[in-house]
C-alpha cells in the first residue's frame, strides 16, 4: 500500500507574493532513503462556471503571461483572507471580473491544480442565474473581455482547442458531470 511520506526537514526558500517555495527532505517509506523536494505554496482559488438563464456561460478572454497567449476560460481568481468561503470568493470575482451576479452559488468540484509539486485547491463553484447587473473592477493587472458562450458549445471548443487551460477544462468537466447526475 502507498503512503505517505515523513518530512525530515522543511526550510521556506523564497516567497514571490502570490506562492511561495520551500524545500522538503523527505524519506521514502518503501525505501528508507531521504529526497530533496520541493513545493510551491499557493493560496487556493476558484474557478467560476456562471450560467445564464439562457444555458450560456459567463466566459472571459484575458492575456496570460505564462504561455504569451490570449485564452478563453471562466472567470476565476485566489480565495482572499477576507472571503469567508470558496463561494463567497466566486461571487465577488464573478462580479468584479464581469460585471455579473448570480443565485445558489455552489462547490461542484475539487481538484488539486498539480499535486506533483503544488499544494493548493482549486474548487470548482457554479453559479446560476447570472445577469449583468455592475460594471467591472478589474485589478490593474487584468484586461478582459466578457463573453456569453453557449453551454453546448463548451466540447466543441475545448475539442477544437479554443479552450486550452486545463483547470478550466477540468471544472467545465465537472459542470458536465453535475449536469448529468441532475438529468
Amino acid at each position: 500500500m502507498i503512503q505517505p511520506w515523513p518530512t525530515i526537514h522543511s526550510e521556506a526558500i523564497a516567497d514571490y507574493r502570490i506562492f511561495s517555495l520551500r524545500s522538503d527532505v523527505k524519506q521514502s517509506p518503501r525505501t528508507g532513503h531521504e529526497h530533496q523536494v520541493y513545493v510551491l505554496e499557493a493560496v487556493d482559488w476558484v474557478n467560476i462556471v456562471p450560467v445564464t438563464p439562457n444555458d450560456e456561460l459567463v466566459m472571459v478572454e484575458q492575456y496570460r503571461h505564462g504561455t504569451d497567449s490570449v485564452e478563453l476560460e471562466i472567470p476565476g481568481g485566489m480565495i482572499d483572507a477576507e472571503d469567508a468561503s470558496p463561494e463567497a470568493t466566486a461571487i465577488r470575482e464573478l462580479r468584479e471580473e464581469t460585471g455579473y451576479e448570480g443565485q445558489r452559488a455552489q462547490i461542484i468540484g475539487r481538484l488539486y491544480p498539480n499535486p506533483a509539486f503544488m499544494n493548493n485547491r482549486c474548487y470548482a463553484v457554479m453559479v446560476e442565474e447570472c445577469r449583468l447587473k455592475h460594471d467591472t473592477d478589474l485589478d490593474h493587472g487584468e484586461d478582459l473581455l466578457t463573453r456569453l458562450v453557449p453551454t453546448t458549445d463548451i466540447p466543441g471548443l475545448v475539442a477544437s482547442g479554443q479552450i486550452r487551460h486545463s483547470i478550466v477544462v477540468a471544472s467545465l468537466y465537472q459542470f458536465d458531470l453535475w449536469r448529468r447526475g441532475r438529468e
